[in-house]
């Protein structure tokens, strides 16, 4: 690869990935009671409380923003929790 000509735009690229894994290590040692598997549960049942008993409107404003990609449906349907 050439270098760049004086006063050309170059390109940079930063590997982040030994950054991050220390970063994670660090995260979890300090958490020594850390249980991933009840935050990822509690992050559910969020998700199905903010979501559920929505009114038609709500609900078709979900499902619009879902489809446009905004929300992701990873939630289940809405409109099984009662809406």
């Amino acid at each position: 690869m050439e270098p760049p000509r004086a006063g050309e735009p170059t390109t940079f690229v930063l590997d982040l990935t030994a950054h991050e894994q220390c970063r994670l290590a660090a995260v979890v040692a300090a958490m020594p009671d850390l249980d991933p598997g009840a935050v990822l549960a509690a992050e559910t049942e969020a998700h199905r409380m903010l979501y559920s008993d929505l009114d038609a409107e709500q609900l078709a404003t979900y499902r619009m923003l879902v489809e446009a990609g905004v929300l992701g449906a990873d939630g289940g349907d809405p409109g099984a929790c009662g809406a």
